[in-house]
């Protein structure tokens, strides 16, 4: 799933292709919409986006916003979803079908090489979610949002812990608590800062907590500055490899050298390694637990 860093790689990535410096901005010449899923809103007819140039590319936790005519085009790319730049589109329009493609997005150009992006989600479970809205704050999931992660002083975030009951990986998660972290880097901001996913996040002792604030931080100004330049093709193999242990089950731990672990869920699973994180504990996997039942 794309997280803050990358969502804000593609943000800064997008404004240098849409605001240029040495240019004027772009200016959506057609929306294509080829997963009728996709699209969460109705108020705002998409032609709307023609109105006039675009004016600012922003992020909101782990929503990517354009905003042209006056209204904006917000994108939550989901668990599955990526975004596909173009310099040249291939003219013609596209039928809606049900393969990965859900939106195509493009921008005035030549009359053969129109520049533009696609939105693609793999899998069959569909949850890539657009919103057309003349203000953000209309979408809910933009609504619900609490501080973003870098807006949150240690006071702040130690009352956010010692008020959540629930494991300290559900609090990293909760967009209503801290915006802008997903599954990943909650592994590895858990893994910096010593600490079981399975923490009781009240029950943090005071010198925890502020590891894994300063956690927190440094492992999403490191993601930021990896993500930071890139072309939008690139920034999901670069996460990848930056990770520690988010999705390195069976590898070891680059810290201490013990083999990184995995719980595995219905839909999702976490990695850790043993012994930084649980003195050596390994963690039940919830859902084979489920099955010995």
């Amino acid at each position: 799933m794309p997280e803050m860093p990358e969502v804000q790689g593609l943000a800064d990535f997008l404004r240098t292709k849409l605001i240029p410096d040495d240019a004027p901005p772009a200016v959506i010449s057609d929306v294509e919409v080829l997963s009728f899923s996709v699209l969460k809103t109705a108020e705002v007819p998409l032609d709307a986006l023609k109105a006039g140039p675009v004016t600012a590319v922003e992020r909101r936790g782990k929503f990517l916003i354009i905003t042209a005519g006056g209204v904006h085009l917000v994108m939550h790319l989901a668990k599955a979803g990526w975004l596909r730049w173009s310099d040249g589109l291939k003219p013609g329009r596209l039928r809606p079908g049900k393969g990965a493609m859900a939106l195509r997005v493009r921008f005035a150009g030549d009359a053969d090489k129109e520049p533009g992006f696609d939105l693609t989600e793999a899998g069959t479970k569909k949850s890539l979610a657009v919103y057309l809205v003349r203000d953000p704050s209309e979408v809910p999931g933009i609504a619900r949002l609490g501080p973003e992660a870098f807006d949150v002083d240690f006071d702040t975030f130690a009352g956010l812990v010692a008020a959540h009951r629930g494991q300290i990986k559900g609090l990293l998660r909760d967009q209503s608590v801290i915006a802008g972290v997903g599954n990943a880097y909650s592994d590895e901001i858990l893994h910096a800062a010593h600490l079981s996913p399975f923490a009781n996040a009240a029950k943090l002792k005071p010198e925890e907590v502020q590891r894994l604030f300063e956690a927190m931080r440094a492992v999403l100004e490191s993601a930021m500055a990896n993500a930071s330049g890139r072309p939008a093709a690139e920034l999901k193999d670069s996460k990848r490899r930056a990770m520690n242990v988010h999705g390195r089950t069976g590898e070891l731990c680059p810290v201490c050298g013990d083999t990184v672990r995995e719980v595995s869920f219905a839909d999702s699973s976490l990695q850790y390694c043993p012994t930084c994180q649980t003195n050596g504990k390994l963690l039940a996997d919830r859902r084979m637990s489920r099955l010995l039942k």
